[in-house]
C-alpha cells in the first residue's frame, strides 16, 4: 500500500499545533541517582516524555546502566535486601505477564529478571491492551534483556480504568521491590503517572492504599525539539502503515471487536477503522491521523509542564 506523498516538514505545517519554549536540559549523575534510590532518598524512577520523544529507548538505557553498576548481589536496597536474594512466586516467576507456561511462567521474562538489577514498568494507557500491538508502539525488542511489566495485560475490546492501572501497578511494583530491582516507570500517559506517583489527586475510595505506591518519585523528562518531533511522529507513522497497522486494525475488527470500541481507543484505531469502514479515505486518513498524533504530543507535553506548575521537579534530558 503506498503512502502519500508528504512535501513540507516545516514549523508551519498546518495541522501541527505550535511547541511551548522547551526546558533547559540536564545532564544526570546516573550512579548518584542509583545511590539515591539504594540509600531510601527515592523509591521510584519515572522516565516520562511526549510520544515519539525516545522515553523508552532512554528508560532501557538508564535500566541497563544501573544494572552494571549494580548487579544482582552487589548491594542492597533500602529495605536492606540483597539484589541477589530475590523473592519470586511461588514458581519463582513474574507474576504479571500475558503469556506462561503451565506453571505460570513467562519464559522470556524468568530468564531476563534474573540478569537486571533494573526493571520498567509502563504507563502507557494502550498497551495495557494484547493484540493492540502495532498501533501503541509496543516495540518489545527495544527492551532487550530488561525486564518489563504492565504491558497486555487485558483483551483488546475491553475497557481498562485508572484504578485497575492502579492496582496492577501497585502489585508489579512490590513484586518488583522485593527483589531489590530499581522500578523505572515509563510513558507517556499523564494521569497514569499520577495516578501512582501523585495518588492523593484520585478517589481513595476507589484507589489503592497510599502505602502500597511510591512516595519519592525521581522523574526524568526526555526533551526533543518541535521539528525533530514532527519528523519523527511523520516516520514512525509510515513504517507503523509499513508493518501491518490497517491489517492489525482489520484482524482485530475481524475478530468481533465492534468498531465503536476501536473508534474508543482513539488515535491510530480511531482513524484506521475509518478508512477501513470506507468513512474516509487512505490520504485523508494518512492525514488527519498525522495531524491527531502531533496534536497529542502537545497535549502530553502540556500535561506534564502542568505538573511542573503543580510543583512537580522534572529533570529533562535530551535521549
Amino acid at each position: 500500500m503506498s503512502l502519500p506523498n508528504k512535501t513540507n516538514l516545516l514549523p508551519d505545517r498546518p495541522g501541527i499545533p505550535p511547541m511551548a519554549p522547551m526546558p533547559e536540559a540536564e545532564t544526570l549523575d546516573i550512579p548518584a541517582l542509583a545511590e539515591s534510590y539504594l540509600r531510601g532518598d527515592i523509591d521510584l524512577i519515572c522516565v516520562l516524555g511526549p510520544t515519539a520523544s525516545g522515553k523508552t529507548k532512554y528508560a532501557v538505557q538508564l535500566a541497563k546502566e544501573i544494572s552494571r553498576l549494580r548487579p544482582l548481589g552487589s548491594a542492597r536496597n533500602d529495605n536492606n535486601v540483597d539484589f541477589d536474594q530475590a523473592k519470586h512466586n511461588d514458581n519463582g516467576c513474574h507474576f504479571d505477564q500475558a503469556k506462561r507456561n503451565e506453571n505460570g511462567c513467562h519464559f522470556d521474562q524468568a530468564k531476563r529478571v534474573e540478569k537486571s538489577a533494573a526493571e520498567i514498568l509502563s504507563a502507557d494507557s494502550r498497551q495495557v491492551y494484547t493484540g493492540m500491538d502495532i498501533g501503541t508502539g509496543k516495540d518489545l525488542r527495544e527492551y532487550g534483556e530488561v525486564p518489563y511489566h504492565l504491558i497486555d495485560l487485558v483483551p483488546a475490546g475491553s475497557k481498562f480504568n485508572i484504578y485497575q492501572y492502579q492496582a496492577a501497578f501497585a502489585e508489579a511494583y512490590a513484586d518488583v521491590r522485593s527483589r531489590g530491582a530499581v522500578p523505572i516507570l515509563c510513558g507517556g500517559s499523564g494521569l497514569y503517572i499520577e495516578s501512582v506517583t501523585r495518588a492523593y489527586k484520585f478517589d481513595k475510595e476507589n484507589g489503592v492504599p497510599a502505602e502500597r505506591l511510591p512516595q519519592k518519585t525521581f522523574y526524568i523528562g526526555t526533551l526533543v525539539s518541535r521539528e525533530e518531533r514532527v519528523e519523527r511522529i511523520d516516520r514512525r507513522l509510515d513504517e507503523r502503515l509499513e508493518e501491518g497497522l490497517v491489517e492489525e486494525v482489520q484482524g482485530l475488527l475481524d475478530s468481533g471487536i465492534p468498531p465503536e470500541d476501536l473508534l474508543w481507543y482513539g488515535l491510530e484505531y480511531k482513524f484506521v477503522t475509518q478508512y477501513i469502514l470506507g468513512e474516509i479515505s487512505y490520504d485523508e486518513m494518512h492525514i488527519l491521523l498525522a495531524n491527531a498524533i502531533h496534536q497529542f504530543a502537545k497535549r502530553q507535553m502540556t500535561w506534564f509542564r502542568g505538573m511542573e506548575r503543580d510543583g512537580v521537579r522534572i529533570h529533562w534530558v535530551r535521549p
